[in-house]
């Protein structure tokens, strides 16, 4: 996937490169793994998703890139790549901040942030309010520490999708 300007249509070809390699994923992975596959999926915005991503962009740790993909995406569920991957729907992050707050992330530019994704083994994705995404080290947010992964957006959702491919290809993810 070439690094063309991030927007709706860059998200588009991103949706079809993940579901592109889920089906090949999908083809083989009970004769893989002896159970069939779970919930893996990119779920195109509907308008509810839509209608969230506007709450969103009001939200003061919001930020473009992020109000583009809810406007175009509505989740990911990745339950079968490795231990999974998940994008949240917008609803989800801001019911998250208003339930539980920011996220303190010490070691950033700004050290607040939103959960917007996690792997299925309870490790959190923060987006901070730069866009630079952040992985929990561990399942817990008490006392957290952090890694930065991806410097924006696109970056985060161009790992996801090597990691998909990755799987495909030879059955490990990689690590995200």
């Amino acid at each position: 996937m070439n690094r063309s300007p991030y927007s709706a249509a860059w998200l588009s070809q991103w949706c079809e490169d993940v579901m592109d390699a889920v089906g090949t994923m999908a083809s083989t992975f009970q004769d893989e793994h002896g159970f069939p596959p779970g919930r893996n999926e990119v779920r195109v915005a509907d308008e509810d998703d839509r209608r969230a991503a506007r709450e969103y962009a009001r939200e003061s740790l919001g930020f473009d890139e992020m109000l583009t993909f809810y406007e175009s995406v509505g989740e990911v569920a990745l339950s079968d790549v490795g231990n999974g991957y998940f994008i949240h729907t917008a609803r989800d992050v801001l019911h998250r901040v208003a339930e539980e707050g920011y996220v303190f992330i010490p070691m950033a530019d700004d050290p607040h942030g939103m959960v917007i994704g996690s792997d299925g083994g309870g490790i959190l994705f923060v987006a901070d309010w730069g866009g630079v995404i952040h992985r929990s080290r561990t399942p817990s947010l008490d006392e957290a520490e952090f890694d930065r992964v991806a410097e924006d957006l696109p970056e985060f959702l161009e790992l996801i999708r090597r990691s998909v491919a990755r799987f495909a290809d030879t059955g490990e993810p990689g690590y995200l």
